[in-house]
């Protein structure tokens, strides 16, 4: 914000033009009839030729041309829109910023929708409440432009749990690239609204905000809304392909030994990850690791190593508990450092 902006009251009716500040944390607004009002800067905000409209701070990349102050009432000039090369795929987010983050306990929420993309889109922000879609906010925004849609307190995030953004995209007066129609239901984990650190750095706000991607590259998100039956049809599908192709996951390092090698990599064991979380996934891996271990049992001086990768050491470290507690009576130790580094673990079967 600065000296010459157009600016609206988030908290009461009206708005005018910054002529200074007064601290860090005052404004002094002139209204239309030359009156200097004082307000607080968060209970400001920019504004275009659109009353709700909001630029970012961060990377301004919609230039208005600041009129001369007069009391005097004139008619808007029109926005120059500046295109980037990356602004023409779809990246659209609903962003929400505390009101006070020094009273976070207490404080409300702002609620911003992100057009980060060349196209203008005609857009409509709705909440679910049992069977119905109440409109929260609809209105058009411009290219590479956030826009304010609302403020909320604690009490209305139970409404907030289920969202949908609709839109279409077009250009105005010039040729542009066919986009589809755009309709996202999205859960918001509203226990996120009250954990500090989960509003983070972004690239479109001063503030750190709570950021939920609609479009991303062009790409819809999809709802991680997924039932017992279909995680389980997530984890067998992999197994049920490997009836009809040869075996890849386990199999001879050379024809010439009797070392086993088992690549526990979740990429090797399932083709679709999509709605399984880090827990499920590790889970679905030491499954593997325990099948492995029991059809080799009676083997006796078999080897096998198990390929976990070095990562973060949490798939390391769960095969280690295992293997120090249910599979105690064989021996293990790292595997060659030469040929896996420290991604694997080498068990004898004793």
């Amino acid at each position: 914000m600065k000296i010459g902006d157009k600016v609206r009251f988030l908290n009461s009716v009206g708005g005018g033009i910054v002529r200074g500040f007064q601290g860090k944390d005052q404004v002094l607004v002139e209204d239309e009839d030359g009156f200097e009002i004082p307000a607080f800067i968060r209970e400001c905000v920019v504004v275009g030729e659109d009353p709700m409209q909001v630029r970012s701070a961060n990377r301004p990349r919609v230039t208005v041309p600041v009129e001369e102050p007069t009391p005097r009432k004139e008619e808007p000039e029109e926005v120059k829109v500046e295109e980037t090369p990356e602004g023409e795929r779809l990246n659209i987010y609903l962003a929400y910023l505390p009101v006070d983050p020094k009273a976070f306990q207490r404080t409300g929420y702002e609620a911003y929708f992100v057009n980060d993309s060349n196209y203008y889109l005609l857009f409509n922000y709705m909440s679910r409440s049992n069977n119905s879609w109440t409109s929260r906010y609809n209105g058009l925004v411009e290219p590479n432009t956030k826009i304010f849609m609302e403020e909320f307190d604690k009490a209305v995030l139970n409404d907030l749990e289920r969202v949908c953004v609709q839109f279409i995209a077009f250009k105005k007066d010039k040729p542009y690239a066919l986009k589809n129609a755009v309709s996202v239901e999205l859960r918001l984990d509203t226990v996120k609204f009250y954990k500090l650190h989960c509003f983070m750095e972004n690239d479109y706000f001063d503030e750190d905000a709570l950021l939920c991607p609609v479009v991303r590259n062009d790409l819809p998100e999809r709802e991680l809304l997924v039932s017992a039956t279909d995680l389980q049809e997530a984890m067998y599908q992999k197994v049920r392909e490997d009836r009809h192709v040869p075996q890849s996951i386990v199999k001879k390092k050379r024809n010439d030994t009797a070392v086993l090698e088992v690549d526990l990599h979740i990429g090797q064991l399932l083709d679709n990850t999509n709605g399984l979380s880090n827990t499920d996934m590790l889970n679905y891996q030491l499954d593997k690791f325990r099948e492995v271990m029991e059809q080799y049992a009676s083997h006796k001086g078999q080897k096998i190593v198990f390929i976990h990768g070095k990562g973060n050491g949490v798939l390391r470290k769960a095969i280690e508990k295992e293997l120090n507690t249910r599979y105690k009576q064989h021996y293990f130790q790292d595997a060659s450092f030469r040929e896996y580094g420290f991604g694997a673990t080498m068990v004898t079967i004793r």
